[in-house]
């Protein structure tokens, strides 16, 4: 079965190779404290850096996914106020979930089909700015350059960045924000249960003024053990030691993201010029993902291709929420072969 779900998606291929030289390596048995595992973490962090182009002052932590990230990011950036702006439903997640940790969050959302106006953010309140910048619900995606401006408009609020279906997929210039995050299910090809999330100096100066040291994740406990190449608890060893083999193997992020919005156009073109039952969800060309392509059609069409196309072989994503009985979702994840790809339109042209 060759996946396209928009994560947890296809692993690269060899991952299987990078599992068992890990067990001939004894990997999976080595502490977390031991010279061995900081050599590994500080492989893979390195690895971050050259392959993501993560700034050299910005500081990479390890934790287990994106939905702790939300959790670390309320409970040690926020004094007052976070500010979520988004238009689909993981970006509504993140919103509802901080309701639950801070004093008070404050909600921008807009249409799939817009663009955000970065000039008319100007925010007097909050402390923190929350963006997604690749929606994996409905496939939009907001630009660094947007999320630039925000910044630039808006400089004594942090600005979070959700990207989670879109890091090490698409070249994203983080200096353009505080604070990142993605898991590794998605773009970066690996199994679930890992994430990562990335810090500017400025953020670790605000983490430190508001000096929440509650928690066992709190980012300044974080911060402390990442110095040393270590995590605060017995981390994913396993992904992490996975994540090093990756980085190590995969081109660099202009090369990756080339061919990412290469393959998009190719989609695009496919949807847009030869089908009159499939057309991709988002009208906008300019608001749509480049790395998760949601189709619509009827809902009885959406069923009949799911279900044929898993007797191919093919395990396509469902849509999300609202959207589950009319579009299907297509994963554009650096793991996948070309000639996957191409088999894949090869079966949905009997359909358009």
């Amino acid at each position: 079965m060759i996946s396209f779900y928009p994560g947890p998606s296809r692993v690269y291929p060899k991952v299987s190779r990078y599992m068992q030289d890990a067990y001939r390596e004894g990997v999976l048995s080595i502490n977390h404290r031991s010279d061995a595992f900081v050599e590994m973490s500080q492989k893979a962090m390195d690895g971050m850096r050259k392959k993501l182009r993560v700034p050299k002052n910005y500081t990479i932590y390890f934790l287990t996914s994106a939905t702790e990230c939300w959790e670390v990011i309320a409970e040690s950036f926020v004094r007052k106020e976070s500010i979520h702006i988004y238009n689909g439903a993981f970006g509504e997640k993140w919103c509802t979930y901080s309701e639950k940790l801070v004093p008070a969050v404050a909600r921008e959302s807009f249409s799939r089909e817009t663009l955000l106006h970065a000039d008319q953010l100007k925010f007097k309140k909050g402390d923190l700015i929350c963006i997604t910048q690749n929606e994996t619900s409905n496939g939009t995606q907001v630009s660094t350059d947007i999320i630039k401006v925000v910044k630039k408009n808006n400089p004594n609020h942090l600005v979070a960045v959700d990207a989670t279906s879109s890091m090490a997929g698409i070249m994203l210039d983080f200096s353009v924000a505080d604070i990142w995050f993605a898991s590794v299910q998605k773009c970066f090809g690996l199994p679930a249960g890992l994430a990562v999330m990335i810090c500017s100096p400025h953020a670790l100066e605000r983490a430190q003024s508001i000096n929440n040291r509650k928690h066992y994740n709190s980012i300044l406990f974080l911060n402390e053990m990442i110095k040393k190449a270590q995590t605060p608890c017995t981390p994913n060893v396993l992904n992490i030691y996975l994540l090093m083999r990756v980085m190590a193997d995969v081109k660099e992020i202009d090369s990756v993201h080339r061919t990412i919005t290469g393959r998009f156009k190719k989609w695009e073109t496919f949807f847009d010029l030869k089908s009159n039952k499939l057309d991709l969800l988002v009208k906008n060309p300019s608001a749509r993902s480049h790395t998760v392509l949601p189709i619509e059609s009827t809902p009885v069409l959406v069923d009949k291709i799911k279900t044929l196309a898993a007797k191919k072989g093919f395990l396509l994503g469902d849509g999300y929420g609202e959207l589950k009985t009319t579009t299907f979702r297509i994963a554009n994840f650096p793991s996948l072969r070309k000639s996957e790809i191409a088999r894949l339109m090869d079966f949905l042209y009997d359909f358009i």
